[in-house]
């Protein structure tokens, strides 16, 4: 046997691997273990939009799903404005409201009944007394002509009723505000809407051209106040009979009662009226979501009768 080498046989492989070989095996388990003591790390430390399910914000912190408008240090952060005006859906705030008809004959009286409904389904049968009643329910035509201001009563089961005509055929919107009291006592104040209907051609009425005086029933009312998308307007309305101002008498709590409703999607609007009056103007305070033009209606009571204003206002 021919050697090659001291102890090494010809033919035979050699003992153990190469130096080369080794030198190759370190490397390539060095980057190995690297890799993987990263992909640890990155598993213990995710993201924050992986690790809350919402997107990071300026700052490094994370908003929820669904946050709306709100300021960091004077930068808006706008996620949509369309929660600002209510009366969008039939459910909100855990609470639903259910018709048990949604169709009446043109011209001729009949009754709406509904209920509220919480989470679990159950009739709701405890609400506050807001604006001196525990229901207030606003129904209207869609292009805004017909409006009704309706007060129903409540049965033992939680069933709302009034007498309701609709006068017009098309499509009408109907809203229950209220503030519902849960079995802990808390309060949500809430307003749903949903669609009634006329059966009929439908020939909807261009709104009136915008203006800041009126006449309704013998009396002039007019206001003062520019509505700004986004802030809250201070508008100031007047009422008078020739020449005096209207022996105005309260009215739902205060001087007067005004409703704002959003051409197109029919949002409505929350107005906060002051319960006294400056001489003879009644104050309410306005805060329109976007531009657009707007459907406003003032009820007042003089003598025991209430009387409907209505104005339109277009908000740049």
């Amino acid at each position: 046997m021919l050697a090659v080498g001291p102890g090494v046989p010809v033919g035979e492989p050699p003992v153990g691997p190469d130096r080369a070989t080794l030198r190759l095996a370190l490397v390539v388990g060095g980057l190995l273990l690297a890799v993987l003591l990263g992909f640890g790390l990155g598993r213990l430390n995710p993201p924050p939009s992986t690790a809350s399910g919402a997107a990071p914000a300026a700052g490094g912190h994370t908003h929820p799903p669904g946050t709306g408008v709100h300021s960091h240090g004077g930068a808006a952060v706008d996620q949509g404005t369309a929660a600002d005006a209510a009366g969008l859906s039939v459910s909100a705030a855990g609470y639903t409201l259910t018709p048990s008809t949604v169709e009446f004959p043109v011209g001729r009286a009949g009754e709406l009944r509904f209920q509220i409904r919480d989470e679990r389904r159950r009739a709701v049968t405890r609400f506050a007394v807001v604006h001196d009643k525990p229901m207030h329910l606003i129904v209207v035509r869609r292009d805004l002509t017909g409006y009704q201001h309706l007060h129903p009563t409540m049965a033992a089961d939680g069933t709302w009723s009034v007498p309701l005509t609709l006068t017009q055929p098309g499509v009408w919107r109907a809203y229950a505000d209220f503030t519902a009291v849960a079995d802990d006592g808390g309060q949500t104040a809430v307003t749903l809407g949903t669609d009634l209907t006329a059966p009929g051609g439908y020939a909807p009425r261009p709104l009136p051209a915008p203006a800041t005086t009126g006449t309704v029933d013998g009396f002039t009312v007019g206001y003062e106040g520019t509505p700004k998308a986004g802030e809250s307007t201070p508008l100031r309305f007047r009422v008078r009979a020739g020449d005096a101002a209207a022996p105005l008498e309260r009215y739902l709590g205060a001087y007067g009662h005004l409703v704002a409703l959003r051409e197109g999607d029919l949002g409505y609007l929350h107005v906060h009226p002051e319960t006294g009056r400056d001489g003879d103007t009644v104050t309410f305070q306005l805060t329109v979501p976007g531009p657009g033009r707007y459907r406003m209606f003032l009820d007042f009571q003089v003598a025991g009768v209430v009387h409907t204003a209505g104005f339109t206002v277009t908000v740049p």
